[in-house]
This record gives C-alpha cells, sequence and structure tokens, in this order.
C-alpha cells in the first residue's frame, strides 16, 4: 500500500478533528465545561457579590455623590448638586488641618505603643512560664471590654478628684501637681491614646503570637548550633518570617484607628478647643450635630483618599521587601 502525500495527511487529519469537535460527546463536554467553569462558580459567588454590593459599594457610591452636593438632613428635598464647593471649602477649613494633624498624632502615636507591647508580649507568651494560661487570658482582656466601657474607666482614672493618675505621675514628676490632664489642650490628646495603647495592643499580642508559633523550631536550633545569638536570631530568623504577618496588621490597625472615634468621643469629645478633635469624630460631629451630610461625606472621602495612599505605599513596601 503506498504512502499518502504530506498535503493528503494534513487534510484527513483536520476532517478527523472536525468530526471529534462535532461528535455528541465532544459537544456534552464542552457545554460541562463551560458550566463548571464559567457559570457555576460565579452562581455560588452571586449571593456574596450582591450582599457586598448592598452593604459596601452602593453605601460608597452614594456616600461619594454626596460630597457633590449641598444636603442637609432637615431639608432633604433641597439638596442640590454643587460640584466641587465642599472640596474647595475644604481645603480652606483651618478645622479640617487641625483635625487631621491630630489623626496623624492619634494614629501613630497609638500606633507604634501597640506594636511595640504587642510584639514583646507575643514573644513572651511564645515560650514557657508557670501561669502561662492565665497570664495569657489577663493580656487577652481588654480586647473583650467594650469601648464605652474601657473610655469610661480612663476617663475616671485621669480625673484628679477620684481617678489615681494625676497623682502618680505628679508623684514622679511628669506633672507639676495632679490635674486632668483631659482638659489642658496642649496633653489632652495622650489621655485617648493610652486609653487606645491599653485596648489595642491584645491586637497585636494575638496576631504575631500566631505567627511566631508558625516559624520552624528548626531554624533556631540550627542557628543556636551556628553559634548565633538572642538578638542575630530575632533580626535573621524572626522578623523575616514575621514581616508579611506585621505589614498587614499595622495596615488594617491603622486603618481601625484612624476611623476610631469612640474613645475620643466618650472621653473628650473632641475638646478643649479642638485639641483632640480627628477626622473621624469631626465627620461624625458634622453629619449628626449639624446635619450637613454633603460637608461630613466630603471629610469622609478625604479621609478614604489618605488612607488608600497609605495603604498602597505600605503594600508596595512589603512587595519591595520580600523580594529583597
Amino acid at each position: 500500500m503506498g504512502r499518502l502525500p504530506d498535503g493528503r495527511i494534513r487534510q484527513v487529519e483536520s476532517q478527523a478533528v472536525t468530526q471529534g469537535t462535532n461528535a455528541p460527546g465532544a459537544t456534552r463536554a464542552h457545554q460541562r465545561f463551560v458550566w463548571s467553569h464559567l457559570i457555576e462558580p460565579y452562581l455560588y459567588l452571586t449571593p456574596a457579590l450582591v450582599l457586598i454590593s448592598l452593604v459596601m459599594l452602593i453605601p460608597l457610591v452614594v456616600g461619594v455623590s454626596y460630597s457633590f452636593q449641598s444636603m442637609m438632613l432637615l431639608k432633604p428635598g433641597q439638596a442640590e448638586w454643587v460640584g466641587l464647593e465642599n472640596y474647595v471649602a475644604l481645603w480652606s477649613d483651618k478645622k479640617f488641618w487641625i483635625s487631621l494633624e491630630n489623626t496623624l498624632v492619634w494614629t501613630f502615636g497609638s500606633l507604634f505603643f501597640q506594636f511595640t507591647l504587642g510584639l514583646g508580649l507575643a514573644l513572651l507568651l511564645n515560650t514557657r512560664f508557670p501561669l502561662k494560661r492565665l497570664f495569657q487570658a489577663i493580656v487577652f482582656l481588654p480586647w473583650a471590654v467594650p469601648t464605652f466601657l474601657t473610655a469610661l474607666t480612663w476617663a475616671w482614672l485621669f480625673n484628679p478628684v477620684i481617678g489615681p493618675l494625676p497623682h502618680w505621675l505628679a508623684a514622679i514628676g511628669l506633672l507639676s501637681e495632679p490635674f486632668n490632664i483631659l482638659g489642658d489642650p496642649t496633653l489632652a490628646i495622650w489621655g485617648p491614646i493610652a486609653a487606645n495603647i491599653w485596648f489595642g495592643v491584645p491586637f497585636f499580642a494575638i496576631t504575631l503570637l500566631a505567627a511566631l508559633q508558625s516559624i520552624p523550631s528548626e531554624l533556631y536550633e540550627a542557628a543556636e548550633i551556628d553559634g548565633a545569638t538572642a538578638w542575630q536570631s530575632f533580626t535573621k530568623i524572626t522578623l523575616p518570617f514575621l514581616a508579611p504577618m506585621i505589614a498587614i496588621t499595622v495596615m488594617l490597625r491603622t486603618i481601625w484607628i484612624a476611623n476610631f472615634a469612640d474613645l475620643i468621643f466618650i472621653m473628650t469629645g473632641g475638646g478643649p478647643a479642638n485639641s483632640t478633635q480627628i477626622l473621624s469624630t469631626y465627620i461624625f460631629t458634622t453629619a449628626f450635630k449639624k446635619l450637613d451630610f454633603g460637608y461630613a461625606s466630603t471629610l469622609a472621602v478625604a479621609l478614604l483618599f489618605l488612607l488608600f495612599v497609605y495603604a498602597v505605599m505600605l503594600l508596595a513596601l512589603r512587595r519591595r521587601f520580600v523580594r529583597l
């Protein structure tokens, strides 16, 4: 039997492929593929996507649209489109810049001590010592206390009449005499920061402890055999393994603290003289005391933009250090 030319062979192969794809079995396989890979997964995701849209995306779009309108709560039918007028007013609003400065002090002052103390507690809880479980429960207790109760407790502690803190601070020389620092414009912001540090340390302790327990113990044993000191083990093993968790927790906690108005609103109400007014409390008072939802939305958009830029920068730094 003679051999077919190359052109004829390619023609026969193409006809076979065409017939195979037109076969009923191939059609059913193609339909199953389309259903299982292109349709079915999105059907499972539909409830979550609808819920996220209703709870997050739609309110976000509506809130951003409010920032371009003049909208008073008592006059909902008289809302009008003002364009960038609210943003122009924001740029010249001295109270906004004071609140922004206070927000930076409040956020990074709280974050620094929360992270430092939380990391120290996580390292301590990662070791073995007597009554470890009891100490661990005590450390995590502040995270379980309601924010309202935390604020009232710390406001009481700073009261010079019934609270001990002003007397202790005066005794060690930090204060000239016992007085309520929550009423001093130069020191008032540190009262809510102290309460926030106490409240937020367990968050870093819990998350960093979980990350520490996932580090293989063999790495520390090998480092000890090679003669590495405790500091070298910490900087060369512990910190590199903790870096991804640190980046995520710092980013999340920064966003939470910047939006966390409860402690300040209960302890000082933003006073005295706006010395503890942060952007989140300014948004709240503008919306629910002045009833100006248009300008409050403008403030919220500004805070959203700043936090978005911060998150992008932090994630970019994380990727860079991971590559290194």
